[in-house]
């Protein structure tokens, strides 16, 4: 069954929460909307499960309207980031719940029940309370509560961000596996560019309560639309350098020039805004048409086995992420290498005009 937004926009207060948010989700799609905190994701999702209603706009099931239909007459299920669990009752029962309500014979809830439970490795706690099990185990409860009744539309409100990594990883790997073969729409919220990569499926950029690119989750991180769409899919942030287009040369100050290459030379004369992911710098020359540029190290931020070094010249600031432990003294002097066929090139409007070349796509 897909589901269709058409125009919504939803006002409290007299400040709009959601702009004019229109949007198509086709049955068996994983769908990650990803914003910064209040970007409006929850408030999508409520609109979508109809625990709100919008302003202004449609909604539709299967090209059947649903707008003024609420939750409990729409086959939704919807998990948030706390535990929200049923504490006196069992596992099982927490499982069964929507089952029940919907008046299933027993031997269709033991089955469905047992066969979610095993689906997410929570099979032998079924007898135990909420309060027993771990964060994890709670979370797979609750995910599975959701995923029993074979709802049309699963939501996803940061599901994940209370767990420790460990478990995020394991969790984000099941997620795609359970939904790779069911018919459902999945849609999931959250903050990090990273946790949206490796969800894959289709990404939904949320920028002050507007839906601001969609797509399949590569090609939208590959072909940003605008600065804003780069700055949020990535962390840390895409480097942004102010730069001008000569008929043969691109400058980033008076002091920083080079030769158009090949994957720039169908730039216009003019100024421009270049991007640089901090993944795509580099202590060493890698390339022919690496840039050299001198830089003043002003952090080097050692996070597990990444390093994210913070630098900076008269002209520019930019960050590097690298693999691996760097230790550098504040006030540093170093040189950095930028691959100039890796540069995506915006308008001062802010609106791409050209995107890196990339392995994963070649120009």
């Amino acid at each position: 069954m897909s589901l269709k937004l058409d125009q919504i926009t939803r006002i409290v207060d007299g400040s709009h929460w959601i702009k004019n948010a229109s949007l198509t989700l086709e049955p068996g799609s994983f769908n990650v909307l990803l914003g910064r905190t209040l970007a409006g994701k929850t408030s999508l999702m409520r609109l979508m499960a109809g625990l709100d209603r919008p302003t202004q706009g449609h909604i539709y099931f299967n090209g059947k309207e649903v707008t003024g239909i609420p939750v409990r007459e729409r086959n939704v299920s919807m998990v948030y980031q706390q535990f929200i669990n049923y504490p006196n009752l069992t596992v099982y029962d927490n499982i069964a719940s929507p089952l029940k309500l919907g008046k299933l014979p027993q031997a269709d809830i033991d089955a469905r029940v047992r066969q979610t439970a095993e689906m997410l490795h929570i099979e032998p706690f079924l007898k135990r309370f909420p309060l027993e099990l771990s964060g994890g185990q709670q979370q797979r409860t609750a995910m599975a509560r959701a995923l029993v009744k074979d709802a049309d539309i699963i939501l996803f409100d940061e599901p994940l961000v209370n767990l420790d990594y460990k478990l995020r990883e394991e969790l984000r790997q099941e997620m795609r596996e359970l939904f790779a073969a069911r018919n459902t729409i999945a849609v999931y919220a959250t903050t990090e560019p990273n946790e949206a990569l490796a969800l894959g499926g289709n990404v939904v950029l949320m920028h002050e309560g507007e839906i601001i690119q969609s797509g399949h989750t590569p090609v939208v991180y590959h072909n940003p639309a605008s600065v804003t769409c780069a700055e949020l899919f990535g962390e840390p942030p895409i480097n942004l350098i102010q730069g001008q287009v000569s008929q043969s040369t691109v400058s980033f100050s008076d002091q920083i020039h080079f030769a158009l290459n090949d994957d720039l030379g169908d730039l216009a004369p003019g100024d421009y805004i270049f991007g640089i992911r901090p993944n795509h710098l580099t202590l060493v020359p890698g390339h022919d048409d690496d840039l050299e540029l001198a830089v003043t190290v002003e952090l080097a931020e050692i996070s597990g086995s990444e390093t994210f070094l913070h630098v900076s010249n008269r002209d520019m600031s930019m960050v590097l992420h690298l693999s691996g432990v760097h230790e550098y003294a504040v006030d540093a002097r170093i040189s950095i290498y930028v691959p100039t066929h890796k540069l995506y090139v915006f308008s001062q409007e802010h609106q791409l005009i050209q995107t890196a070349r990339s392995d994963w796509e070649k120009r």
